[in-house]
């Protein structure tokens, strides 16, 4: 069974400076890791995704939004909030970030990758329909499950998100399509400041689970799991998405949770098992936080390769 690791050249062109904690190293330090790793670097498909187009894109934002951010980053970006910091290359970097999530649900589709990782910037779980935020300018993985429904016809898909921030843009961007169901794992409070455990969207489709910071990775992965269950309980998804967030790590500067690249590996077996079960092990996986390099990079090879094993 095919795995395929997708990413996009430009992605390195979302200049933040290398003073913002989201800055190109982290793709870098996953890329070397990769390369580092031969077997699996051997074991799986590489691709280099596509630019989403603006439909594309407009099947989860506003229009005159889009509009407006190409040509804000076309004069050379700027700082679009106090932590959302772009430049002249960031509407392809973004468009690019989006494209590769929808080559992922492309090739699951197909058959030609079952499963794969996307490895992308800038990341996408804050962007709401008409603003950046938080890092983000689209919602890469709320527009690949749109996507997946309109393109391809898919009944119901599995949203699972375990970065350590809330994926309020994700929510948003989904909570309206009763049949794409979001589980978000965060850490509560924090930024920002959404994704409390009574918000179930206006359909019951969203699983919110706030977490403190500094319980033991058990908690965390048993709380994760106990929610997808419930969320596919008499549901079965034809396709999972996961937003991989790997600021839950320990060492993460931006979070308190506890997991370690062995909680990534058993985390990911459960999903992989699940999909199995589900949908013929289609899970489409993108990169979201994570800003220790060395440790996202470590963490996302691992992922990788539960991904592909047989």
């Amino acid at each position: 069974m095919a795995t395929a690791f997708l990413s996009h050249a430009d992605c390195g062109r979302h200049d933040t400076g290398w003073g913002h904690v989201e800055h190109v190293g982290r793709l870098r330090a996953i890329t070397r890791a990769l390369r580092s790793a031969h077997t699996l670097f051997d074991a799986v498909t590489q691709h280099e995704g596509r630019h989403a187009t603006v439909d594309e894109l407009a099947l989860a934002h506003d229009r005159g939004y889009l509009a407006s951010l190409e040509a804000t980053l076309a004069r050379g970006g700027g700082a679009l909030d106090a932590d959302t910091i772009t430049s002249e290359g960031s509407w392809d970097a973004t468009r690019a970030a989006t494209g590769c999530v929808l080559d992922g649900v492309d090739l699951a589709v197909s058959g030609q990758a079952v499963r794969s990782f996307c490895a992308v910037r800038p990341p996408g779980h804050h962007a709401l329909r008409d603003r950046a935020m938080g890092f983000c300018l689209t919602g890469h993985v709320a527009i690949a499950a749109h996507h997946a429904r309109t393109r391809h016809a898919m009944d119901r898909v599995l949203i699972v998100d375990w970065d350590v921030h809330h994926g309020n843009g994700t929510q948003a961007l989904v909570e309206q399509d009763a049949q794409i169901r979001f589980v978000s794992m965060h850490q509560w409070p924090w930024y920002p400041g959404t994704g409390a455990a009574d918000d179930r969207g206006p359909y019951g489709s969203v699983w919110n689970v706030p977490m403190a910071p500094g319980l033991p990775a058990a908690t965390y992965r048993d709380a994760l799991l106990r929610a997808v269950d419930a969320a596919t309980n008499r549901w079965t998804p034809d396709l999972v998405l996961l937003s991989a967030g790997f600021d839950c790590l320990a060492v993460d500067p931006l979070g308190g949770f506890t997991l370690e690249v062995d909680d990534i590996v058993l985390l990911t077996d459960a999903l992989v098992d699940r999909a199995t079960h589900w949908c013929g092990g289609r899970l489409v996986s993108a990169l979201e936080g994570g800003y220790d390099p060395d440790a996202t990079a470590a963490a996302a090879v691992a992922h990788l390769d539960r991904l592909a094993r047989p």
